[in-house]
């Protein structure tokens, strides 16, 4: 293992699982019997489009990012582990997986050789942790001393946003898991293409397929949501979280710059923090509260009709409103 606070060109894989080891390959979809642990929790999988959205998030939260292969069966004790640590920070950190079979470039931009290789994330810099497969005595050293470690390291540099909690349609070892998932196989059929673009990071094309779902069935809740997270994602997975907020600092009475500031909040999992700017934007700002009020609907569709800040969200918007 390696805990360097800068990252190191030329990184030596020497340990490093062999690529074509296709003895270990197993056929089975992660969440499967016999496959890979699912994502979901606080794991996600990236591919090279959304790569750059997710190296963005990491000035909001800490993230940890696993190259791997997600059919090689010697990989999947070390996935498993790191995510069971990882979903018990219940948000302070994001596990990130990248399948470096599928996503080469990700590994030759890191200068990885082979898999598996971790990494910590923090505001976009990598942080190379651990190289080839780790003894069980390093494994549970990664789990329960260097995760805590990081994220304290990010606390320190002022990156204390929450990671937003990921549905899943496996449930498992993996972490808890909260309603219906958005998984591929738990998606109805007209959803595939929708959610295929949002996975690719082609988050306006995916808003544009929600809204086509939305429109062809007014009902369809599901369609509702995944169209205003793909919107947000759309607006702001670029953006430079540190000029966001000194513009929303500075510009109070901006309506813009506090939806932008909202945005960021959201991609961050700092949903309070978001709901509250708004609302406290329209109570002061009341002509201009058109674009706050649609936006916070927007916001309000995210979240489970049975989530505690919703409530809280709409008996202070009435307030604002009356």
């Amino acid at each position: 293992m390696a805990e360097q606070a800068e990252p190191q060109p030329g990184l030596s894989l020497a340990g490093a699982v062999d690529l074509g080891a296709l003895k270990h390959k197993v056929d089975a979809e992660p969440g499967q019997a016999g496959g890979a642990p699912a994502a979901g929790g606080y794991v996600i999988d990236t591919t090279e489009a959304s790569f750059p959205a997710m190296v963005q998030t990491s000035t909001t939260f800490p993230i940890l990012l696993l190259l791997w292969i997600p059919t090689d069966d010697r990989l999947f004790p070390l996935a498993r582990a790191l995510a069971q640590a990882v979903n018990g920070q219940e948000g302070k950190i994001q596990l990130a997986r990248v399948d470096i079979q599928a996503n080469p470039q990700i590994a030759q931009a890191l200068q990885a050789q082979g898999a598996p290789a971790l990494y910590a994330l923090l505001a976009g810099r990598p942080m190379p942790i651990l190289e080839g497969l780790p003894s069980a005595e390093e494994l549970q050293q990664i789990t329960d001393q260097l995760i805590p470690q990081v994220i304290q390291l990010a606390q320190q540099q002022g990156i204390t946003g929450s990671a937003p909690y990921q549905e899943s349609s496996q449930a498992g070892q993996d972490g808890p898991v909260a309603g219906a998932g958005t998984g591929d196989q738990a998606l109805p059929p007209e959803h595939q293409e929708a959610h295929r673009l949002a996975q690719e990071g082609d988050y306006a094309g995916a808003a544009q397929a929600y809204e086509k779902l939305m429109e062809a069935d007014p009902q369809d809740a599901l369609a509702t949501r995944e169209h205003a997270k793909a919107l947000l994602m759309a607006r702001s997975a670029q953006a430079d979280l540190r000029q966001v907020r000194q513009d929303a600092a500075d510009k109070p009475g901006d309506v813009q710059a506090q939806l932008a500031a909202a945005d960021v909040d959201m991609i961050g999992g700092k949903v309070d923090d978001a709901l509250g700017r708004l609302i406290d934007f329209i109570s002061a700002h009341k002509d201009q509260m058109a674009p706050a009020h649609d936006r916070l609907l927007e916001y309000f569709a995210m979240l489970e009709p049975t989530d505690a800040r919703l409530a809280q969200a709409r008996r202070r918007l009435a307030t604002a409103l009356y």
